[in-house]
């Protein structure tokens, strides 16, 4: 066979190349791969169907033989279609690709054998049994073919018309539906070319008066619509014959094919009846087309309309629409059509979708009104009601097209009102008398949709008569009704009604205005649905306002007037933007027709306005925010621009040029974008330049009246209110008459609620801005303030002035002082220096001293002073002028600040007042050389002696830093004036002490402080003075210690100091340092800014060399005999390790032991300085804890002498003396938990062997001995907590240390995790207040990498469970989680076994301590107990292991424990067998626990481990151990109800009996039920129980012999014959030699009773008794 190109050979007793050029053609260049396996595919198929062909044969009769090929071809094509069919939805497109190939293959092979393929095709459907997916791939071929070929022969197409009409006409179920309509598509398609053939046969199953099947009707109407023009002849007489089979159909689906049908005819015939022109046939007209519909149409209707099946109803509402495009334009038919109107309407009332009902309707409706023939007037008030109904009742939630149906309800009453205006209106007036509120909504919104309709037809009349119903329900206060009436008011004004609405329309919406706007700023908060209907209203009635003005001409004067005083009353901002533009338009439209109108002339431009300055505050003050309520500024610039010639034709001609900037301005910004300040300013130039134009008459000052009016208007604070100030200030200031403004300003000060910081800042703004242009006012305004108000020391009567606001007395004195000093600031300079000392600063200074001087007054106080004293400043010709109350407020301010707390922050006024300070220290007269050091002395000391503020107060650490930057720069104003050597060292000198003291802070504060006042002198140009050299040596003395001091902080700050000072020496001594110099200077920088320890003591020995210094006292002391001397040596060190703390305590813990007697003397001094000495002992005790860290291999000397030259037994040494020396009455409480556990940690460690510490080689070059017994690190730590213990002054606590030898416990290694136990459970119970700090350092500890920290931590924290796992600090402070996840990592572990154990013991008593927590960490509880079971190490950790199970499970429910719950049962049950005794005990306990928790879901499950379990319990209730069998004897009585017996649940047997007798009763009784209900379970027990006679207790095997005697004396005969007699017999005779006398005469009777049993005759068989 040869392949050729595009083709496909197909071989079976002939080759035949088909080409599939034209499949290639349309699906593009196919995979060759496809190809060759479609080859194979059809290969295989011709193969395997070979044996077929015959059988074929025979069914589809004789055929040539030159078409068998092309026949078994397509068989073979249809075989694969087939099976690629049934696995393209599950493999994919390419199993598609090969149906669709074969499909195109059968299809081209019909372009050359047409005939032969199809007959080969007709054949194939003929086969008997043939599938539906087999006959439908054939009739889509059939169809592909019949489209491709056109006309083919007639015998072919007769044989295939009748085939497929028998197949149509088949009962179609299931797939027989699908066959069906594949039949009648391919009569169709053979209908195009074969018309006559395809309608004889149908009309040939079309009879008159009989029932024809359902897909004839279906294929009818699908022939007539195909084919137009030939089916004409034949609709007369299908129509017909269709109409007598009416009453024959019954069944839903025949109708709804005869419906469906009827609407294809009836739109096949509108279309003949639109192109008949195109016709050849006979002509039908269109009235005998609608005489055939009509009956059927009235069928429908009268019957086939009221059957229970919804989709027959939907059917037939579909099919009448096409129907009535044929009768509605006869006029006869038509009125008969009317008829049937209520039986469409009574369809509403079921449950049919209501749009195809009101589609029909609308339909009827609206011809008639073309037509002009009306429906009858009796069926008006029918069809009035339904559809009103259906327009105000809410629709059934089935109904999926309400909205559209309303559309289609709308169009129907549109109809209507051109028929019938006035009964519609008639009928629309009674519903509204009804007063539902969806009735009145429903009308109105027809109403409205009535009036804007586009029909010319709607008369006049009609809207005349919705206007009388619409009026007649103004009154209706509820929301819905409201916005549906302006809605038609608006819809009035659009559809060019205006002249209707003038009077009662515009004044209903004003009114609304009005009533919504009310409501609205008087809303009450729990009515928030009622609050949104109102918003609702009101934006319907904006929406009707912006309608109206824009398109009414002609507005009344009333309304405009109603809209001005809107804007300048309400207190509703969002509605101020449409209501501007509504003016503006209004406004334009006036003007517009003042133009126009000839008689108008003579007039000005200008429109009625109420009040022009009101109307301009107003605007001015709700400019000030523009960006509101829809950007109301670009609005009512505008309004303003168009009134400009009404509100002041002075200023128009500027407005025209300055309001479009301001546009502008607000256009290129939006709300995030625009500046408030920049804009207000803007505002504020607008109103000056404004003013500017009104100057000489009084027009700014009944501005001023409107302005101060609109203050009540706004709420404080807001940003208007603040504007409206300011604007206030600015517009008083240009007026005229001062006697006016005096009245404004009194009138101001007595309306204002000083209480209120917003409203008291925005009056003294307003003074302030007044003053620039009338000071002596304002200052004599203030005078008769204070005089009308009668202040006196003795009496302060404020509060009878305002009844409202009852005034304090502080507080208005507060105001009046700012008041002075504010207008001091805005005050005119030259005018200023004539008042500032008397009135302004006296009448300060008076309201202060006069006052209680509460935070407030001098907080007050101090900003006055500030303002007065920037004012003074800011003149720039000051002259000589002395500022004559310098002296008095200097006095009063040091006051303040000496009053100030020195320990914490409370207030601002200490900034304030330092900032007061530095303003008045530039004026003259300025202070002398000591009132400046007294000064900086009292302010130094005010804030460095101030703790530092928590990292969670945000507020305090505010305060903290303006405290601080306020002490800067007073210090920097100070120095100013004596900027020298002798001013610097004074400064030192205040700051010497500060540099020195104890506390970090203070000392970090007042070197960040000298750093900052030695830049200041370093870069000031005017310094020239060099530095002495005592000086300069004092300097660099105190600072250079403070280069090694513990807070980073310190050093950094100390050392720049250090480096400023030799720069300044430097400079000014002509000695500049070397490059050398200073790179080591850069070094020493970085090393002390860096966190490691090593290098900061490096850099601070290469600056100080501490250590040497150290070493030369340490060499003199030993040999000092004057004691002064050696007081002063010891002083030194001292000194020393103030500044240099862990160099000095490494150097002297590096001395050799035993300790001198010189060492033990500074030791001793240390002891005597208790916060130093609280110092070194944190210090000592780090040494310790560093020790138990993982150690780092030293890498430098420095690491040798920091990690490796210190011995752990000098530092307990030293720890030891210090706590002896101490003040015994100091409990020591911040030492006590941290230097307890430390030194517990230090015990644990020595006890453990990879720990213990070699002697020192220092020893060994000092010392030849031995160390002394006593000094061992064990006994040196056990002294050092009993001299602890006894500062906590326990009685109680000391005897039970005693009593119970915790120290001996301690003290040995083999009993110290017991001693830590006793420790730990004593310590919480005798001393309290350290539980947290406890929990915290227990954490700690088990998070260590060390194992000796781990192991003692976790001991600690299982002795103190009850009490440590259930104290509230846990939870509070979120340290239980941890805890958990620590004793799990610890329980993981395979390192150490006591570290296991000890965590799985803390884990269950978790269950003890905190029960309520045990559920929430179930998972984690029960998996790390399991494990210990599972993966059994020791017989400590699994029998702890099960001992925590047990705990948890007391507080578990079945349900928590899951899963778990199997594995638990199956791993106790190994080890009920156990060698170990305590293992079977826990085992016991833990499954008598879980019969306790099982609930239903588990119950079945452990019924079957009670089954397996049940011999191992009965066996050890003997068992060896007392406390084992007890255990197993309480559990399997615990599990007995698991077998359902009642009996046995209560063992009898008299009260004095043995518990062996009372087990042998109780097997006895258990044997025999299972003997007669579950015998099988009683054989398995005896075979399982034999196993046991070889145990290791003998007890066990005793007990296993009575047991088998008891089972088999109660075994039936029927499983006595599959007993193995001799296998038994030789495992008992075993026994006779067992060397226990018990277990043998057990065994003997044991024996007997086999015996017993074998002999009694109950054998048939005599192979058993061999």
């Amino acid at each position: 066979m040869t392949e050729e190109p595009n083709c496909l050979t197909l071989t079976t007793n002939s080759s035949i190349c088909i080409s599939i050029d034209v499949y290639w053609a349309k699906s593009g260049a196919f995979s060759c791969e496809l190809e060759e396996e479609m080859t194979e595919a059809i290969t295989e198929a011709a193969v395997d169907s070979s044996e077929e062909v015959s059988e074929e044969r025979d069914d589809l009769g004789t055929f040539e033989s030159d078409d068998s090929g092309t026949f078994q071809q397509v068989v073979n094509l249809l075989d694969i279609i087939d099976s690629e069919s049934a696995k393209t939805d599950t493999t994919g497109a390419g199993l598609d690709m090969r149906k669709t190939l074969a499909s195109v293959i059968i299809t081209e092979k019909a372009t050359t054998e047409p005939s032969v393929v199809i007959n080969t095709l007709i054949r194939c459907l003929q086969v008997s049994e043939i599938s539906t997916r087999r006959k439908v791939n054939i009739y889509n071929i059939l169809q592909e073919i019949i489209q491709q070929e056109g006309e083919l022969e007639e015998q072919c197409v007769q044989r295939l018309v009748a085939i497929a009409s028998k197949e149509m006409r088949e009962i179609p179920e299931m797939e027989g539906y699908m066959k069906a309509e594949v039949a009648s598509d391919t009569l169709v398609a053979l209908s195009r070319n074969h018309f006559s053939l395809v309608m004889y046969e149908l009309q040939h199953h079309l009879k008159p008066l009989n029932l024809t099947d359902e897909f004839v009707i279906i294929t009818l109407a699908k022939l007539a619509n195909g084919n137009v023009f030939e089916f004409m002849p034949y609709m007369g007489i299908t129509l017909a014959t269709i109409f007598t089979m009416l009453r024959l159909a019954n069944e839903a689906k025949i109708r709804q094919a005869i419906c469906g049908a009827m609407e294809t005819f009836c739109e096949t015939v509108q279309f003949y009846l639109k192109h008949l022109e195109e016709s050849v046939y006979p002509v039908m007209t269109e009235e005998q087309f609608a005489l055939k519909v009509f009956p059927m149409y009235r069928y429908f209707v009268t019957v086939w309309l009221r059957h229970h099946n919804p989709e027959v109803k939907l059917g037939v509402i579909r099919s009448l629409k096409p129907m009535l495009g044929l009768l509605l334009p006869n006029d006869d038919l038509r009125e008969q059509v009317y008829d049937y109107i209520p039986l469409l309407l009574a369809e509403y009332q079921g449950g049919l979708e209501a749009l195809f009902i009101t589609q029909v309707l609308r339909q009827i409706l609206e011809v008639s009104v073309i037509t002009n023939t009306p429906v009858p007037q009796m069926q008006l008030h029918t069809i009035f009601t339904e559809l009103h109904v259906q327009v105000c009742n809410k629709a059934p939630a089935q109904h999926q097209y309400s909205s559209q149906n309303l559309l289609e309800m709308v169009h129907c009453f549109v109809a209507l009102a051109r028929s019938y205006p006035k009964e519609l209106m008639k009928f629309f007036f009674s519903q509204m008398e009804t007063n539902k509120e969806a009735v009145r909504v429903g009308t109105l919104n027809l109403i409205r949709a009535i009036v804007s309709a586009d029909e010319p037809r709607m008369s006049i009349r009609a809207i005349y008569l919705a206007i009388r119903v619409v009026k007649n329900t103004i009154s209706d206060t509820r929301s819905k009704v409201r916005m549906a009436i302006l809605r038609i008011i608006g819809q009035l004004a659009l559809s060019g009604y205006q002249e209707r609405i003038k009077g009662w329309g515009l004044k209903y919406v004003s009114v609304q205005l009005t009533l919504s706007t009310y409501k609205l700023t008087n809303r009450r908060d729990n009515f928030y649905l009622r609050d949104l209907e109102e918003r609702m209203v009101h934006k319907v009635t904006m929406d009707t306002v912006k309608i109206i003005t824009s398109s009414v001409s002609g507005m009344t004067n009333e309304f405009w007037v109603r809209l001005l005083c809107y804007i300048m009353e309400t207190d509703y901002m969002d509605a101020l933007t449409p209501i501007c533009i509504s003016l503006t338009n209004l406004a334009e439209h006036q003007l517009h027709g003042q133009d126009v109108d000839v008689s108008m002339a003579g007039k000005s431009r200008q429109v009625d306005l109420p009040a022009p300055q009101k109307l301009l505050a107003r605007l001015l003050v709700l400019m000030s925010s523009p960006y509101k309520g829809e950007g109301r500024g670009i609005a009512m610039l505008n309004l303003l621009r168009t009134l400009s010639q009404s509100i002041a034709p002075s200023m128009a001609n500027m407005w025209e040029l300055e309001i479009p900037l301001l546009v502008r301005y607000l256009e290129e910004h939006t709300e995030f974008t625009w500046d408030q300040k920049a804009w207000e300013d803007k505002l504020i130039q607008f109103l000056r330049n404004s003013l500017k134009k009104t100057r000489g008459s009084s027009w700014s000052l009944r501005l001023s009246k409107e302005l101060n009016n609109q203050i009540a208007s706004f709420d404080s604070p807001s940003l208007e209110k603040g504007f409206l100030y300011r604007a206030l200030g600015f517009t008083l200031a240009t007026g005229l008459e001062a006697s006016k403004v005096e009245v404004l300003l009194l009138e101001l000060l007595y309306k204002t609620d000083y209480s209120n910081d917003f409203d008291s800042e925005g009056v003294i703004l307003c003074f302030g801005l007044c003053a620039r242009g009338q000071v002596k006012t304002v200052l004599n305004v203030l005078h008769d303030f204070e005089e009308r108000i009668q202040e006196s020391e003795q009496s302060w009567q404020i509060s009878a002035w305002r009844k409202d606001h009852p005034w304090r007395r502080e507080t208005v004195k507060s105001a009046l002082m700012v008041m002075y000093s504010c207008v001091a600031s805005y005050c005119h300079p030259q005018l200023l220096l004539n008042l500032v000392d008397s009135p302004i600063t006296a009448k300060i200074i008076h309201h202060y001293v006069s006052s209680c001087q509460d935070i407030c007054l001098k907080m007050a106080f101090m900003k006055s002073v500030v303002q007065v004293t920037k004012a003074i400043n800011n003149i720039k010709d000051l002259e000589d002028f002395h500022f004559a109350q310098k002296t008095t407020l200097t006095s009063i301010i040091v006051a303040v600040i000496e009053a100030e707390p020195t320990d914490n922050l409370v207030s601002p006024v200490r900034a304030l007042a330092m900032e007061a300070l530095s303003h008045l220290s530039k004026l003259k007269p300025f202070y002398s050389t000591e009132e400046n050091s007294e000064l900086m002395d009292i302010s130094i000391h005010s804030v460095i002696s101030l703790q530092l503020p928590g990292e969670d107060n945000e507020s305090i650490k505010t305060l903290y830093a303006n405290a601080l930057s306020s002490l800067e720069r007073l210090m920097e104003s100070l120095l100013q004036r004596q900027l020298d050597p002798r001013g610097l060292q004074e400064m030192v000198q205040l700051l010497e002490k500060w540099i020195l003291s104890e506390k970090e802070c203070e000392r970090e504060k007042a070197m960040n402080l000298h750093l900052y006042l030695m830049r200041i002198y370093v870069h000031s140009t005017a310094v020239c003075i060099p530095l002495k050299m005592g000086q300069f040596g004092t300097m660099v003395g105190l600072i250079a210690p403070c280069t090694c001091d513990a807070h980073q902080g310190t050093r950094m700050a100390s050392m720049n100091v250090l480096s400023s000072l030799l720069d300044l020496h430097a400079s000014q001594t002509c000695s500049l340092w070397g490059s050398s110099k200073e790179k080591e200077l850069e070094k020493c920088k970085g090393d002390i800014q860096s966190t490691d320890v090593e290098k900061i003591f490096c850099a601070s020995s290469r600056i100080a060399k501490v250590a040497e210094i150290l070493s030369a006292i340490l060499v003199h002391l030993p040999v000092v005999d004057h004691p002064e001397v050696r007081r002063l040596l010891i002083e030194g060190i001292l000194l020393l390790a103030h500044h240099h703390q862990e160099t000095i305590l490494t150097s002297l813990l590096r001395q050799p032991l035993p300790m001198e007697s010189h060492l033990a003397e500074v030791w001793l001094a240390v002891s005597e300085n208790v916060p130093f000495a609280r110092t070194m002992l944190h210090s000592l005790m780090g040494r310790l804890q560093s020790r138990l860290s993982p150690r780092v291999s030293a890498t430098s000397k420095a690491d040798i002498w920091r990690l490796a030259a210190v011995d752990p037994l000098m530092t307990l040494c030293t720890i030891h003396l210090l706590v002896q020396k101490l003040d015994e009455n100091d409990k020591l409480p911040d030492f006590l938990p941290d230097l307890t556990y430390t030194l517990l940690l230090q015990l644990g460690s020595s006890h453990r062997p990879e720990t213990a510490v070699p002697v020192l080689k220092m020893w060994k070059l000092v010392h030849t001995a031995p160390l002394p017994e006593e000094m061992n690190l064990q006994r040196v730590t056990i002294k050092s907590m009993q001299l602890l213990f006894k500062r906590v002054k326990s009685q109680h606590l000391a005897r039970a240390l005693d009593e119970q030898a915790v120290w001996d416990l301690l003290q040995d290694g083999g009993t110290f995790l017991e001693g830590v136990s006793l420790l730990a459970r004593l310590c919480m119970q005798h001393v309290e207040g350290h539980r947290q700090r406890l929990a915290e350092l227990v954490l700690r500890g088990m998070d260590s990498e060390v194992l000796s920290c781990r192991i003692s931590s976790t001991a600690v924290c299982v002795e103190v469970r009850h009490r440590f796992m259930s104290d509230p600090v846990l939870y509070q402070e979120k340290l239980l989680k941890p805890a958990v996840l620590l004793l799990e990592k610890g329980a993981d572990q395979e390192e150490d076994e006591a570290l296991r154990v000890l965590s799985l013991r803390a884990l269950g008593n978790m269950a003890l301590g905190a029960p309520k927590k045990v559920k929430q960490y179930r998972k984690v509880l029960l998996e790390k107990c399991l494990g210990a079971l599972r993966e059994p190490v020791s017989t400590s950790v699994t029998a702890e292991g099960m001992e925590a199970l047990t705990k948890i499970l007391a507080e578990l429910r079945e349900g928590d424990v899951g899963s778990s719950f199997d594995a638990m049962s199956e791993q106790c049950r190994i080890f009920f067998d156990n060698e170990s005794e305590l293992l079977r005990l826990k085992a016991f306990i833990l499954f008598g626990k879980l019969a306790r928790v099982v609930g239903m879901s588990k119950k079945h499950f452990f019924k079957g481990e009670v089954k397996k379990a049940w011999i191992p319990l009965m066996l050890h209730s003997q068992d060896p151990c007392f406390n084992a069998a007890q255990a197993c004897m309480a559990t399997m009585f615990q599990c007995v109800h698991f077998w359902g017996w009642k009996s046995l649940q209560h063992p009898s047997g008299p009260s004095d009996t043995t518990t062996d007798d009372k087990m042998i009763v109780f097997q006895t009784t258990m044997c025999s039920i299972l003997t007669q209900k579950k015998p099988a379970v009683l054989y398995s027990f005896l075979l399982e129980t034999m196993a046991y006679v070889k145990n290791n207790l003998s007890r066990i095997r005793i007990a296993a012999c009575n047991l088998a005697g008891i089972i088999m004396k109660q075994m039936s005969t029927h499983y006595l014959k599959k007993l193995d007699f001799p296998a038994l017999r030789n495992s008992l005779q075993e026994l006779q030699l067992d060397p226990d006398p018990g277990v043998r005469r057990a065994a003997l009777e044991t024996l007997e009773v086999l015996d017993s049993c074998s002999q009694h005759g109950l054998l048939a068989s005599p192979q058993g008794m061999s």
